[in-house]
């Protein structure tokens, strides 16, 4: 039975976020910081699920834990699906900060009329020190708009419109984020693996 599981992240909003999806669990959650394991993973893999589960071995093998890891990206559709994979590497300067990721994104689609669909994707893995994997898909589609609004979130979460909710991402409470989210939908399809175990 599993009483113990690690987030293998360094982003302090996606720990939250998975924090607040586990939580109805009662396991003890402990992150990288909690065990002071500090990986460098290469994200070198050819699809999402492929990138999450390097990084959960690669955590789960140096803590001996069981480990849920997440790769994430958005896909605008008018950009053929960029930046996609490279969400989070999408520019090339040193230490980019989320604001200059989705400046460079909204130069890449001011020529380009609206709307600028997208969806944003994750795929969730889970490792387990016997070796097995498993695998939960999530995903959410709005649009792109080129205002920021919202405090909350990160990433590219003030661009993101929810047209439905006339809200952007980073406009919504974490409660209302992870009802719709994608990354609450792959956790949502990982919960029962984990209560399985």
């Amino acid at each position: 039975m599993i009483n113990k599981i690690l987030i293998a992240t360094s982003n302090s909003g996606k720990r939250k976020e998975m924090t607040a999806l586990l939580h109805t669990l009662h396991l003890q959650i402990v992150t990288t910081r909690d065990i002071h394991i500090n990986l460098d993973v290469e994200e070198n893999g050819i699809s999402y699920a492929e990138n999450a589960k390097l990084k959960a071995l690669a955590f789960c093998r140096a803590s001996r834990l069981p480990t849920l890891a997440d790769d994430t990206g958005l896909e605008v559709e008018a950009l053929g699906g960029i930046p996609g994979l490279h969400s989070a590497r999408f520019t090339n300067q040193p230490n980019p900060s989320d604001a200059d990721r989705r400046r460079l994104l909204l130069s890449k689609l001011q020529d380009i009329p609206r709307p600028w669909l997208a969806r944003f994707f994750c795929s969730v893995a889970l490792a387990l020190p016997n070796g097995k994997l498993y695998f939960s898909d999530g995903a959410c589609s709005g649009e792109i708009i080129p205002e920021e609004r919202g405090e909350q979130g990160f990433g590219y979460d003030p661009i993101f419109l929810f047209p439905e909710q006339g809200k952007t991402m980073a406009e919504l409470t974490m409660s209302e984020k992870n009802l719709i989210s994608h990354r609450a939908l792959a956790i949502q399809g990982i919960i029962p693996i984990i209560k399985s175990l």
